[in-house]
């Protein structure tokens, strides 16, 4: 029996940043499901959408992809947008990836009488009304036919939120190699770092619950011999650059900014640290893994799932002293850091493949629509149509 997975088509749909974690799992999903006549909605806000990486990068790909531009609260524009996609493109599944897209394309699904997955990537925990906006999304994703959770936390946060057990599945994200990791020298002068520094590098997008905060007051208690590289981009930025100052430690931080592909470069720090407060399966993480660097990374999220101490040094949360400590032990104990970096690439390619998590995605729609109602209903606009015309021509 072919499985129904090979015959449907899946709409998949982000209101994405410049370039993250999520954009790029989103990327990879559809890449790797473009055989099947897969689509991309993106939601996009006016500033955001000229020259956006991720409609880019997605066309380079060859995959469809369609910018919806809104404003950022024009919540009935965007419904009807999706709306007018979903009956052009007919998809069996409409796979959703974050608040927005899980109350307004969920909605949109459940009025067409679509089948709705939603990946919950994770949840921020910081921002003004990011509680309010947790509820609204966890209200919308209790309606969806399944919900993939990408760390165990994040099940238990589900099923405390009111999610049926039975529709989460806990699916850590897979990890697909960038096409090149550029050699330390090369790495080093794209990132205008000395050859001789000792760096630490730090990669991520600049906000509260990524803490970039902890990391910089980690490099004031290590040892003046340790440099900052910091990548990426966000609201903190400013912040944050004021902070190093005020830390006495701006002549030893180098920002960055966002960075394309900035998993290439990975390979030109002695050691990469994951400072985050809150995490989901951290794709940098996984390129540091790929890349053979020193890892130091906080016990948060679904990091203990990828990582145990054989293969990185742990930290709790909020704690800069022994993220400085970690990062010492590696400059003491090259061995060690180099043991513990090969175990950490073996367990990456081993454990965390892209085909086998493209093959657990396709599992889940394959059950989503052969649940009991779901084939008498019409696996999506597709089927409906196709029993429509059926129906005609008795």
């Amino acid at each position: 029996m072919v499985p129904l997975s090979s015959e449907i088509r899946v709409l998949h749909v982000v209101a994405p940043a410049r370039l993250g974690g999520l954009e790029r799992i989103v990327t990879m999903l559809a890449a790797g499901q473009r055989k099947r006549g897969v689509h991309v909605a993106a939601v996009l806000t006016p500033g955001d959408a000229p020259d956006h990486p991720f409609i880019a990068r997605l066309q380079a790909l060859d995959i469809p992809v369609t910018p919806l531009v809104v404003g950022a609260r024009n919540y009935l524009r965007e419904y009807r947008s999706l709306g007018s996609l979903a009956r052009r493109f007919r998809p069996g599944v409409i796979h959703t990836h974050g608040f927005r897209a899980d109350v307004i394309a969920g909605a949109v699904a459940r009025a067409h009488r679509i089948a709705t997955v939603s990946t919950v990537h994770g949840f921020t925990g910081s921002g003004r009304y990011t509680g309010v906006y947790e509820r609204v999304q966890c209200i919308a994703l209790r309606r969806a036919d399944a919900v993939i959770a990408v760390s165990r936390p994040l099940v238990d946060r589900l099923s405390r939120a009111g999610v049926p057990s039975e529709r989460i599945h806990c699916l850590p994200n897979g990890f697909e190699p960038p096409e090149q990791i550029l050699a330390r020298s090369v790495a080093r002068q794209e990132l205008g770092i000395p050859t001789n520094a000792i760096v630490a590098g730090w990669v991520g997008r600049l906000s509260r619950e990524k803490g970039a905060d902890v990391m910089l007051d980690a490099i004031a208690e290590c040892d003046p011999i340790w440099r900052l590289s910091m990548v990426g981009d966000g609201p903190e930025r400013d912040r944050l650059r004021e902070q190093g100052e005020k830390l006495g430690i701006g002549h030893r931080v180098t920002w960055h900014g966002a960075v394309e592909d900035a998993g290439s470069l990975i390979g030109a720090f002695d050691a990469f640290v994951l400072s985050s407060r809150t995490e989901g399966t951290p794709i940098a993480l996984f390129e540091a893994m790929y890349a053979g660097i020193p890892v130091v990374a906080t016990r948060v999220g679904g990091v203990p799932d990828v990582v145990t101490s054989a293969h990185a040094l742990l930290v709790p949360p909020e704690h800069p002293r022994m993220i400085a400590q970690a990062l010492e032990e590696i400059a003491r104990g090259r061995s060690a850091a180099t043991q513990r970096s090969a175990l950490a690439r073996e367990r990456l390619l081993h454990s965390f493949g892209a085909a086998p998590w493209l093959a657990a995605v396709d599992a889940i729609y394959d059950d989503v629509l052969t649940k009991p109602g779901r084939l008498q209903r019409g696996i999506g606009l597709d089927s409906q149509r196709r029993a429509e015309a059926g129906a005609g021509n008795v």
